[in-house]
């Protein structure tokens, strides 16, 4: 498999597609939803909550945390987070950036 040549794309291109990497496991989903229900930092083990083994939700952790979306403290079964506001307000507005496009198609696809 050939690499990807990112330097080609835009600072803007490579960090919406780090960020949908991310956000693309369901389980990296269900941990941000857990934790923004709570309302509240997290500091108690996941693994009873989503039925994933400890190392993996760990490594989705890590990987939340790797983008800023999560901050806190993760080391293996001792974890305490939170969702990082300002991040989540960043990916936002970067997303609705992105949605937000007006997209007017010309009826070639029938």
């Amino acid at each position: 498999m050939g690499l990807t040549k990112s330097e080609i794309f835009s600072d803007e291109q490579n960090k919406l597609s780090s960020l949908f990497k991310v956000l693309a496991h369901p389980a990296r989903i269900a941990i941000l939803q857990y934790i923004i229900n709570q309302k509240a930092c997290i500091c108690n083990d996941l693994v009873e909550e989503l039925g994933l083994a400890q190392a993996t939700i760990s490594q989705h952790l890590k990987e939340l945390k790797n983008i800023g979306i999560i901050q806190g403290t993760i080391e293996g079964k001792s974890v305490c987070y939170c969702i990082d506001e300002n991040i989540w307000k960043e990916i936002q507005a970067e997303l609705n950036t992105f949605f937000n496009q007006n997209v007017q198609v010309t009826k070639c696809c029938t």
